[in-house]
C-alpha cells in the first residue's frame, strides 16, 4: 500500500474495536460527571506511579518528552474544560473563555516544534526514540500548515454550555473545514513524527472525535478531541507495544512519496482556510478577536440548536448577557 505495509484483516477489526471503544468512553465520560473525574483523575494519578515509570521509560516509544508532555496537556484541556461545563460562574468570564483556544493552540504548537525537531535529525530511516524517523521537506510542510490551523482557531467568545444533562462545551465557530483541515494536519504529523504508530493513533483517534462533532454532538469537538486524545495516550502510554511490536501493529511504508503527498495535502487545505477565513473576516466585517466569524453559515445554527439555544445566542452571551438572535 501507499501509506503502510500490509494491513492483514485483524488489524482492520482491532481499527474498528479501538475506532468503537474511543467513542464509546468519550460518550460515557460527557454524560457523567462521576466517570470523568474517574478516568482522567484518579487513573491517571495511579498509572503515574505505578504504571508509566516503566512501560513509558526511556528506550520506549512511547519514553520521549513528547508523549509525556502530550499526555498532561491533554489532560489538563478535559479537566480545563470540565471546570468550565460544571462551574456556572466560569462559563460567564472571558478570561476562563481564553483556555479552550489557549490549550488547543498549546497542543497544535507542541506539534509543530516535533515536526520541525524531526526534520532536522536528517534521519534516512533509523529507529529514533523506538520508532523508525524519515526527515525531509514534508516536516517543514506540515510544520506550517499546523501554525496557519493555530492562526485560524476563532469563534472562542462564541463557546456555550448546552442546555442538556451532558452540559457540554459548545463551540459553534469551530465547524467542519477548520475540524477536517485540523485531521488533516494532524495526521500528517502524526505519520511523519511516529509513522508506524498512524494507523491508530492518526486514523482512529482522529475519526473517533470527528465522528461524535458531526453525528452525535454537534459543536463539541474540541471536548470530543480533549477526551479521545487522553484515553489514547493513556492507553499507549500503558502499552505501547500495542501500536509498535504486536500482532495488531501495522507499519508506515515511510515511503517519501507518501510523506510528501500528506503533509503537502495538509498545506494546501490549511492555506485554503486561511483564505477563506480572511475573505469573510473582510467581506463581513467581523474581528476575530471580539467576534465568531461564521453566524451567517446554517452549520453554526445547526451547533447552537443541538445544544438546546433555539432562540439563538451570540458572543455577549459568553460574557454573560441573556441569548439574542444572531444576524
Amino acid at each position: 500500500m501507499f501509506l503502510f505495509e500490509s494491513i492483514p484483516w485483524y488489524s482492520w477489526v482491532m481499527w474498528l474495536v479501538v475506532l468503537a471503544a474511543l467513542i464509546g468512553l468519550n460518550e460515557v465520560t460527557r454524560r457523567w460527571k462521576w466517570a470523568g473525574l474517574t478516568i482522567f483523575v484518579a487513573l491517571p494519578i495511579i498509572l503515574t506511579i505505578f504504571v508509566w515509570p516503566t512501560t513509558a521509560g526511556e528506550g520506549s516509544s512511547t519514553g520521549t518528552w513528547f508523549h509525556w508532555v502530550k499526555v498532561y496537556s491533554a489532560l489538563a484541556g478535559v479537566l480545563g474544560f470540565m471546570a468550565i461545563r460544571y462551574i456556572p460562574r466560569l462559563q460567564k468570564n472571558k478570561w476562563a473563555l481564553l483556555f479552550p483556544p489557549a490549550i488547543l493552540a498549546i497542543n497544535i504548537i507542541e506539534a509543530v516544534i516535533r515536526d520541525f525537531q524531526v526534520g532536522a535529525m536528517g534521519a534516512t530511516g533509523e529507529v529514533i526514540d523506538g520508532v523508525v524517523m524519515v526527515s525531509g521537506s514534508w516536516n517543514y510542510m506540515n510544520g506550517i500548515a499546523g501554525i496557519i490551523n493555530a492562526i485560524t482557531i476563532c469563534g472562542w467568545m462564541g463557546i456555550v454550555i448546552s442546555r442538556d444533562s451532558s452540559k457540554d462545551m459548545i463551540w459553534p465557530d469551530m465547524l467542519w473545514f477548520w475540524i477536517i483541515a485540523y485531521d488533516i494536519w494532524n495526521f500528517a504529523y502524526v505519520y511523519n513524527a511516529v509513522g508506524d504508530h498512524s494507523f491508530y493513533a492518526g486514523a482512529a483517534l482522529l475519526i473517533s472525535c470527528t465522528i461524535p462533532a458531526f453525528l452525535i454532538k454537534k459543536g463539541a469537538w474540541l471536548q470530543h478531541r480533549a477526551s479521545t486524545l487522553a484515553l489514547w495516550m493513556m492507553f499507549t502510554m500503558s502499552v505501547p507495544a500495542f501500536v509498535s511490536t504486536s500482532q495488531f501493529a501495522v507499519a508506515s511504508s515511510h515511503k517519501p512519496a507518501a510523506l510528501f503527498t500528506v503533509s503537502l495535502l495538509s498545506l494546501v487545505i490549511n492555506i485554503a482556510v486561511l483564505v477563506y477565513q480572511a475573505r469573510t473576516i473582510i467581506v463581513r466585517k467581523r474581528n476575530p478577536l471580539k467576534q465568531e466569524l461564521y453566524t451567517h453559515l446554517p452549520k453554526y445554527r445547526e451547533a447552537l440548536e443541538a445544544a438546546g439555544y433555539t432562540d439563538g445566542v451570540s458572543s455577549a452571551h459568553a460574557d454573560g448577557a441573556q441569548p439574542v438572535a444572531v444576524s
